[in-house]
């Protein structure tokens, strides 16, 4: 086990790969930040509207 940690850390797919993996967290940490964001405005937009609409209906 040793061996192959030591032949992928000295590899150049190591690096790569390690690359890949730090742009994929932050594509993901990204994308998580965003539909947070969206999912509150939206609850929010739409609890104003329905009491609006039940505002106009009594």
């Amino acid at each position: 086990m040793k061996r192959f940690f030591a032949r992928f850390r000295g590899s150049e797919r190591g690096a790569v790969t390690v690359d890949w993996v730090v742009i994929a967290a932050g594509v993901v940490s990204l994308g998580v930040a965003v539909m947070t964001l969206i999912e509150t405005e939206a609850t929010s937009l739409a609890t104003t509207t329905g009491e609006q609409i039940s505002k106009g209906t009594d």
